[in-house]
């Protein structure tokens, strides 16, 4: 079985964010840790990995210094590396990234693909699903569960206060939950092996089956029309109830009308 990991370098948040005169991401600018989504989304093919002896293959976009999560991810178990990475590319939206990212996927042999659901710099969710299109493969997102029997992969999809049990022939693209797993930590033989592997580096001559008019930012139909630091919450709503007992049936009342319990 070959498994394709797409994971992103994401600005630290917990440090702030910086802009570039545009709007974008100053990506250079800051702190950078793996996706969350995406880290669930390793861990759970290092398992299918460690259950079936599956070649793990991890992909990334982004600045040549996204070869960091890469390493990471090779020092957790993963086999291979590929850094996508060119000037024409930067800048992209969702539509341009899943775009690139679908054309480096091309070269690849796969039976299974997980994205995580969403980058923490965006919380769009929508390059997994989107890379799926372009390739013309079915896909399962929110996954909170994944196994493989065959050639089918069984997801449990998170869906409100329940979930939906989905099966899908392979080869296939599933988008996973950080509430998936607990991701492994690097091993001190992973993180030798990491420093010393190979990574392969595609540009935008390497992409199958792409147009320039879809790449980058001027192949971006989403425009930044403003971008700023994350906003502070509100204050909330504040009551002072006269007993315990009314206070107990304030917080279930609140409860059911957000269909918690």
């Amino acid at each position: 079985m070959k498994i394709v990991v797409c994971i992103k370098q994401v600005p630290d948040t917990k440090g702030g964010v910086k802009f570039n005169p545009d709007g974008t991401l100053d990506r250079g600018a800051m702190l950078a840790i793996m996706n969350p989504d995406d880290k669930a989304g390793l861990e759970a093919a290092l398992r299918l990995k460690d259950q079936y002896g599956a070649e793990v293959t991890v992909l990334t976009m982004g600045l040549p210094k996204a070869t960091d999560v890469l390493r990471e991810a090779i020092a957790m178990g993963a086999d291979k590396g590929v850094l996508v990475t060119d000037r024409v590319l930067g800048g992209a939206d969702t539509w341009a990234t899943s775009t690139t990212i679908a054309g480096a996927l091309r070269n690849l042999e796969y039976d299974l693909i997980i994205t995580g659901r969403q980058a923490i710099d965006g919380d769009t969710a929508q390059v997994g699903p989107q890379i799926a299109e372009h390739l013309g493969l079915p896909v399962i997102s929110y996954a909170q569960d994944i196994k493989v029997e065959g050639d089918k992969v069984i997801v449990q999809r998170q869906y409100d206060d329940r979930y939906h049990v989905l099966e899908v022939q392979m080869p296939a693209l599933v988008t996973a939950l950080s509430e998936l797993n607990d991701p492994r930590y690097m091993t001190p033989g992973g993180i030798f092996d990491a420093c010393k592997a190979e990574i392969t580096t595609w540009g935008r001559a390497d992409l199958k089956d792409v147009e320039d008019g879809n790449l980058g930012l001027n192949g971006s139909p989403t425009k930044i029309a403003k971008a700023s630091d994350k906003v502070r919450k509100g204050a909330g709503e504040k009551v002072t109830p006269d007993s315990p007992d009314e206070a107990v049936s304030y917080i279930v009342g609140k409860l059911k009308e957000k269909h918690v319990i």
